[in-house]
């Protein structure tokens, strides 16, 4: 559609906006003030009302899936990302970006933008930075002018693995671009480190060339264990929890009715069991909770930073912001099991060097030379923790919905998204209610920058064309026409069509069907009650399941042949 042909809208932007993409990591619906919560996001919730908010955006349940399908506008395993990065030995699933597809920074950069990458990559293959890696897939390599972050997924909040400066490991301890007077709190933390490069991409960007505009894809891994962070920052929340989980769970609830989130008359709050919650090691738990409000309070405190460059150097006015997360709520137990501890009074292994490179997702101790703590009672927070916050945090984190990270029932799919464009969203702290998907992104993208999305790339390779459908219309209160929206991760199944929506738990699970519009939370299924609906939603998906290499479902197999950079043509 282009800016061009959105006049009267177009006369409001004098030139193509800047467009800034920030992602957060396991968090739940739920966890942003502006979406409920009780954790202090006042930047984030500043954009909200002065922006749009939408209410059913989807992702794509898993942290590797949804930035494969962020960054190229397709479903994950059109990209070849349908799981994780591992290669189970078919097209769908070879654990790296293929060919047949293109990133935004690729379509954007031949637009004429300069492309910018702070935070977590994770969409290619696992690297220990101790050999030579493969470096086909990094960011640098598939369009972005400048890249400072994580190759891997998850890690130490104190000292991340594959932390990469352009093309190039680096220690955060020996590293002379970012030094202890370049750090927001005077010490390496990584949430603080990814703003800190945002910001200063958009200085350097501003004082380099004020001519070309820029894209920004800022990838923030807090919230995602391990549960890390200040104590200054732990401090505010001391005492928060104590009420418990239901208590906690039921204010947000009430908050989001408030808020217009959501509508109690198609929304239940459903009954938590009680073998979900600690009780024996409550007070560790609470504390766990405590550190988890405590990254998400310090992520927003760095997107304040980022905000704050872009006023400081004349470029708010004209930026998209969209704010989003990769998936629901994580339940997953780690560091949950056994008992644990507190931290020995002195460090008993030997302290690591300044430059050396962390190649573990997990370090087996910390730079000071003290073992990693996990289990009940090591209380999270500190370098040498390693702890996750359980199922019963991600129920209240994923309020009100069923499910977490890695199922695509609505608890593990719905995020946030808040876009941010004063040059032409003029609704202010609307809601939006139109379902939508990141593969959008893509599209938005496409249609802002007036850029061309190639038919070919990569010296000739053939591309499959974008599945999403540009946000603009929506931004500017008008209507987007779709068929559905689909999703499959680890064998869970889903595909929503207008109100309806079709999922199942596992390869083997059986259709549940849901009226979204009536039960957001899912909890009458009418799959039996409706036949007719139910095979007309599953064929849709067994049409998409086909065309975009999801099948076979969920294979096991492991074929590292050609690196997984064999793909078949279209």
């Amino acid at each position: 559609m282009g800016l061009v042909a959105l006049a009267p809208f177009a006369a409001q932007a004098a030139e193509r906006p800047n467009i800034i993409y920030i992602m957060a990591d396991d968090m739940g619906f739920s966890d942003i003030g502006c979406y409920g919560s009780e954790i202090s996001t006042p930047n984030l919730d500043g954009l909200a009302e002065d922006g749009v908010r939408f209410t059913q955006f989807y992702n794509t349940a898993r942290c590797c899936p949804t930035r494969a399908s962020l960054l190229t506008g397709l479903y994950p395993h059109q990209a070849g990302v349908g799981h994780m990065m591992d290669d189970r030995g078919v097209d769908g699933y070879r654990g790296d970006l293929n060919r047949h597809c293109v990133t935004l920074a690729e379509v954007l950069k031949s637009a004429g933008y300069r492309t910018y990458m702070s935070g977590k990559w994770h969409v290619t293959k696992m690297i220990n930075p101790k050999t030579d890696a493969d470096k086909h897939n990094w960011p640098m390599q598939r369009g972005f002018d400048q890249f400072y972050g994580t190759i891997h997924g998850a890690g130490s909040f104190f000292d991340p693995n594959t932390l990469t400066r352009g093309n190039e490991y680096v220690s955060p301890f020996a590293d002379a671009s970012y030094t202890t007077k370049d750090m927001a709190n005077g010490e390496f933390y990584y949430t603080d480190a990814i703003a800190d490069h945002a910001s200063r991409f958009i200085h350097d960007h501003h004082q380099a060339t004020n001519e070309e505009p820029f894209f920004l894809y800022v990838a923030f891994t807090a919230a995602h264990w391990p549960m890390h962070a200040f104590e200054k920052d732990i401090a505010k929340y001391k005492g928060r929890y104590d009420a418990g989980y239901e208590a906690i769970r039921a204010e947000r609830y009430q908050k989001m009715i408030s808020l217009g989130l959501i509508d109690e008359s198609n929304t239940e709050l459903w009954k938590m069991p009680e073998d979900w919650k600690e009780t024996k090691h409550w007070e560790w738990d609470k504390r766990n909770m405590e550190v988890y409000a405590a990254m998400i309070d310090s992520m927003d405190q760095g997107i304040g930073r980022i905000i704050e460059s872009l006023k400081n150097t004349g470029q708010f006015e004209n930026t998209l912001i969209c704010y989003f997360q990769d998936n629901g709520g994580c339940a997953e137990g780690y560091g949950r099991g056994g008992v644990g501890g507190p931290r020995a009074d002195q460090p008993t292994l030997k302290p690591l060097g300044d430059d050396y490179l962390q190649p573990n997702m997990t370090p087996t101790q910390s730079r000071d030379g003290f073992p990693m703590r996990t289990g009940k009672g090591s209380m999270a927070g500190p370098a040498d923790t390693a702890i996750g916050y359980g199922k019963g945090w991600a129920t209240v984190s994923n309020t009100p919905f069923r499910e977490y990270k890695h199922w695509v029932h609505e608890g593990g799919i719905s995020t946030p998204l808040i876009a941010h464009w004063p040059a032409i969203i003029t609704g202010k702290g609307e809601l939006n209610r139109t379902p939508s998907h990141l593969v959008d992104l893509m599209a938005t993208a496409v249609d802002l920058a007036e850029a061309t999305y190639p038919k070919q790339f990569h010296g000739g390779e053939s591309i499959y064309p974008m599945e999403g459908k540009s946000l603009l219309p929506a931004f500017l209160g008008k209507e987007i026409d779709r068929e559905a929206i689909y999703w499959e991760h680890e064998g869970n199944r889903a595909v929503r069509a207008g109100d309806w929506k079709l999922v199942a738990k596992g390869a083997r699970g059986k259709w549940e069907l849901y009226n979204i519009a009536k039960d957001r939370s899912e909890q009458t299924d009418l799959s039996e009650k409706m036949p007719g609906r139910t095979r007309e939603l599953a064929a849709m998906w067994q049409a998409y399941a086909e065309r975009a290499h999801v099948l076979p479902l969920n294979p096991r197999g492991n074929n590292r042949q050609n690196g997984g950079k064999n793909q078949t043509k279209k």
